[in-house]
């Protein structure tokens, strides 16, 4: 059991690694990114579609990974929005890594690209454990999906700087319980903000753009109690060497922008994406 929990870290800290590099890759172009986890059949490779051709008809510069365990059916689909899109194929892990990310990045990342859309494996365990690096994590849910899906999956639905309800034009029809739902995210995620929408209808798909720019702009995301009770785990430990605690990358930028959190963003660092507390992390592969 020991040596699996061994594994399970390594792989994680190498993947934190890897998440600050991409960090500081996407930093320096000036790209932000914008990690999409959900279920499979939530509907976010629609509603990811409709997100991209508003954008590039609004001129905003934006591309689009997306990530399955078999065929480019989704990237097929995407690139219908005139916006640049690659696929990665995870031959059967299921979820991203920021090296694999990082590696599908380079060479293709258009110049100039402001937004970058990382439609993660259809899956709430594993993807829940891993930064890519994003700026903002989404997690998504349709109504058919049923009410009970945040208090089921709570890493995924507790380190979300956005819940998006998508198929809302169908809620009635599936009988939706909304408030049920929302009771829900409200006990992962006190405060978190919930958007509904819909692909068919366009319902929300603007104000879910906004979102993102606003993020893009530079505006504090939401951070999850569960980030911030793992800061506080951090601040109450030492190494018992008298050094302090240990923030893993901690270090200069290089750059005069002062220490870096090693991927992991603390309370009042708005340059990165939520942590993903260790305690949180023991479904992770």
């Amino acid at each position: 059991m020991c040596r699996t929990v061994d594994l399970h870290q390594a792989v994680l800290a190498r993947n934190d690694e890897n998440a600050l590099a991409l960090r500081g890759y996407l930093g320096d172009r000036g790209t932000v990114a914008v990690n999409l986890l959900s279920s499979p059949g939530s509907g976010k490779t629609a509603l990811l579609e409709q997100l991209l051709a508003r954008a590039v008809a609004a001129g905003v510069p934006a591309a689009a990974v997306t990530a399955d365990l078999a065929t480019e059916n989704d990237a097929t689909r995407l690139a219908r929005s005139g916006a640049p899109v690659r696929q990665i194929l995870t031959d059967g892990l299921c979820h991203l890594e920021a090296g694999m990310l990082r590696r599908r990045l380079e060479g293709w990342l258009p110049e100039g690209t402001r937004l970058l859309f990382v439609e993660n494996v259809g899956n709430l365990v594993c993807p829940a454990s891993y930064d890519l690096g994003e700026t903002l994590r989404i997690a998504l849910a349709s109504v058919t999906e049923g009410e009970d899906k945040p208090v089921k999956y709570p890493t995924a639905f507790g380190l979300a700087q956005l819940v998006v309800i998508t198929k809302t034009d169908i809620a009635d029809a599936v009988g939706f319980e909304r408030e049920a739902f929302l009771r829900g995210v409200e006990q992962v995620n006190p405060g978190v903000p919930v958007l509904e929408t819909s692909a068919r209808s366009g319902e929300g798909v603007d104000a879910l753009l906004a979102h993102v720019l606003r993020a893009a702009d530079g505006e504090e995301a939401h951070v999850p109690v569960l980030a911030r009770e793992h800061e506080r785990y951090l601040d109450s430990h030492d190494h018992g060497d008298g050094t302090g605690p240990h923030r893993h990358g901690d270090g200069d930028h290089g750059d005069g922008r002062g220490p870096s959190s090693g991927g992991r963003r603390r309370h009042d660092d708005v340059s990165g994406a939520a942590p993903v507390p260790a305690e949180a992390r023991g479904n992770a592969p």
